[in-house]
């Protein structure tokens, strides 16, 4: 499972979940992503579930990029405490989600559409928040040229 190796401090407050993901929030590496919708803590166990159920579903072939990592530490205080005597020590590692985040990405040669959503949709349902499938488009750049030359006149059109 996922953790960091070090940190400089070993406790962290718990925060609040606030707006939209400024970063990851763009596919980069595959064709095909999972997007978060809703904001929510994932677990370091729920990012491995998710990602062994789309490894089986792909049969290995093509590649996954996990694009969030559990840094997070979550503390927990012994069952029948009573109150008082400090914060509980750290249980487990969690990656903090918000809205428009990139999950996990997918992509390969032997990738398909289909295949990328159904290994997707198992994924998504090890998550504690509500996802999207997402797909890369044509690259933009080469849309806006497209654009660019439909928009000009043929040399035929030009000498008439």
């Amino acid at each position: 499972m996922l953790s960091p190796k070090r940190t400089k401090f070993r406790k962290q407050h718990r925060g609040r979940m606030r707006g939209v993901a400024s970063k990851g929030n763009t596919i980069a590496f595959g064709q095909f992503a999972l997007q978060a919708q809703d904001c929510g803590w994932v677990t370091a166990r729920q990012i491995e579930a998710s990602r062994r159920a789309m490894t089986r579903y792909i049969k290995r072939g093509g590649q996954i990029w996990i694009r969030i990592f559990p840094d997070k530490p979550v503390t927990m205080r012994p069952a029948e405490t009573r109150m008082g005597s400090g914060k509980g020590n750290p249980e487990f590692w969690v990656a903090v989600v918000k809205p428009g985040r990139i999950l996990f990405e997918m992509g390969g040669e032997d990738i398909t559409e289909e295949i990328a959503k159904e290994a997707m949709r198992l994924a998504q349902y090890k998550l504690p928040v509500k996802t999207k499938f997402i797909s890369v488009d044509k690259n933009p750049e080469a849309v806006s040229q497209e654009k660019i030359k439909n928009n000009k006149p043929s040399p035929e059109e030009v000498k008439q």
